[in-house]
């Protein structure tokens, strides 16, 4: 078992700056209100980065939790208070240790901060969660980079049914290679280090769509 945490490889993933540029550029495209797209509250559930750093990244300010359990407490206290079971309330530290496999003791030592998390740990209170791998471990930048990829894709399906046109290119690039595709390539990836080749993908596909300036 891991003893420590070990810090994400930043080039593994997608450049924060160049998947907002994306955002940015489909948002105007299809007349979206950045305020929409880049909703701070809304990425900071989504990514588990506490807002007033969400609003740093995005304004291309340096930011972040560097330290790697500190950082864990926050996305943990996070989950806490927005995954709540059905009627509401948050999970006991009994129903979190019992549904992640670990004592009480040991649930509550990580809440706590008394216990430094394994990777191990990570992961069975992400299954327990229900959120995507990596969700408790990633830099800040790559984590936001994450949930603005999710918008990204949500972006360009609504491109693709406005602009349908059987003689559109982009409409034949998303039949031949596909959003929808990419979404359930996305799905598969195993862990958040192959992010960037959803990026790649998603670069590919924008480039062959631009169109000339008129």
């Amino acid at each position: 078992m891991t003893d420590d945490l070990e810090v994400p490889d930043a080039t593994a993933t997608a450049s924060l700056s160049a998947v907002v540029t994306r955002v940015t550029a489909l948002a105007d495209r299809l007349g979206v209100p950045h305020a929409e797209v880049f909703d701070t509250g809304r990425l900071s559930v989504a990514s588990g980065v506490p807002e007033s750093v969400v609003k740093a990244l995005l304004s291309g300010r340096p930011a972040g939790q560097p330290d790697v359990q500190a950082r864990f407490l926050q996305r943990l206290d996070l989950l806490r208070r927005t995954r709540l079971k059905p009627n509401g309330r948050k999970y006991t530290q009994q129903e979190i240790a019992d549904g992640a496999g670990m004592s009480r003791q040991q649930a509550g030592a990580l809440i706590n901060g008394d216990r430094r998390p394994t990777m191990e740990h990570c992961d069975a209170l992400q299954r327990f969660f229900r959120v995507h791998a990596g969700f408790l471990t990633a830099e800040d930048p790559e984590a936001l980079a994450g949930a603005l990829q999710h918008t990204e894709q949500e972006l360009l399906q609504r491109l693709a049914e406005r602009e349908g046109a059987p003689d559109d290119p982009l409409e034949r690039l998303l039949q031949d290679h596909g959003v929808r595709g990419i979404a359930w390539r996305a799905a598969q990836l195993p862990t958040d280090q192959h992010r960037d080749k959803v990026a790649e993908w998603l670069d590919m596909l924008l480039e062959s769509v631009k169109r000339p300036e008129t």
